[in-house]
């Protein structure tokens, strides 16, 4: 199940707030005296909101996965479990143990 965010945060977590890449790319920076060069920065925020874009989407695909192996898991146990015999209905035990 895939996580609700509300203004950048998980809802109902308590987590701390994620950066989004929009945030990333948007983000300004006080002008100082002998500040940064504003185009380094401004590169270094590309580079950084492309790779939380790639983070987010590995994540998304991730979940789809566990997901998909969750059902798939309960698909086997529920199967299993109509296949298994009552107690009842078995052999009774003549081996050693």
């Amino acid at each position: 199940m895939a996580q609700v965010y509300r203004g950048g945060q998980l809802y109902g977590t308590g987590r701390p707030a994620r950066l989004t890449p929009h945030e990333v790319r948007i983000r300004a920076f006080d002008p100082r005296r002998r500040g940064v060069d504003a185009d380094q920065v401004r590169e270094f925020q590309t580079r950084l909101a492309d790779e939380l874009t790639e983070l987010y989407e590995e994540v998304r695909l991730l979940v789809q996965e566990n997901d998909r192996l969750k059902r798939a898991l309960r698909d086997w146990q529920i199967m299993h479990a109509q296949e298994c015999r009552p107690p009842e209905q078995r052999p009774p035990n003549r081996g050693h143990w």
